[in-house]
């Protein structure tokens, strides 16, 4: 899993509350079990007409918006179907931080799990940050985890909340597999242990 620390991007505005996971990417595009190739897909419903051509109004088919490295949303964001496609499209088309009042819990773990950086702060302050976005490719925000700060354009900075435990998973790029791997010695350990002291048990076997 790619590491997150600090990030310096052009974020965009998406003022919708409860925007679902089959808005983020609709079903009929999980039929990959490949992390890339979803960006187009994003948002689907909202970015691209009946006809399939791009939707002018909504913001990631703007510039400078098609470069937004941040999103800001309203409440609920993530809700609906356990989708772990969801966090996979968003950073494919390079979304590493989404910030809403709330999240739907299960986009919210699968998003740390896979590197995406989901930060809860309160509706006023949200308000606040989409107002800014709107400013443009001159409106860059930094979201630094390690100091747990978002510093806005005008150099403001936003304090916010974050689970000690995840935080440190999230800043050594460890997912859940990672995690399993930095026991590895203990893991070699125990095997040579459990070879010669309980030998009449089965060897492992990887299939």
């Amino acid at each position: 899993m790619e590491k997150f620390t600090r990030l310096t991007a052009i974020a965009a505005a998406l003022p919708i509350a409860n925007v679902d996971t089959d808005k983020i990417i609709p079903s009929r595009f999980l039929k990959t079990i490949k992390r890339t190739g979803l960006g187009v897909h994003l948002f689907d419903p909202l970015r691209y007409r009946a006809d399939g051509t791009e939707n002018p109004d909504f913001v990631l088919n703007r510039e400078p918006w098609r470069k937004a490295g941040i999103l800001v949303a309203d409440d609920n964001f993530g809700c609906g179907s356990s989708r772990e496609h969801a966090p996979w499209s968003l950073m494919d088309f390079g979304i590493r931080c989404v910030i809403a009042p709330s999240f739907g819990d299960i986009f919210y773990n699968n998003s740390l799990k896979n590197g995406l950086l989901p930060i809860r702060l309160p509706r006023e302050t949200c308000e606040r940050l989409m107002a800014d976005a709107a400013m443009g490719g001159n409106a860059k925000f930094t979201v630094d985890l390690e100091r747990q700060a978002i510093i806005c354009p005008n150099g403001e900075e936003i304090r916010f909340e974050f689970d000690p435990f995840r935080k440190r998973l999230l800043l050594e790029g460890l997912d859940d597999i990672g995690q399993t791997m930095a026991f590895s010695p203990a893991i070699d350990r125990f095997e040579e242990r459990r070879l010669r002291e309980w030998s009449w048990l089965p060897a492992t076997t990887v299939a």
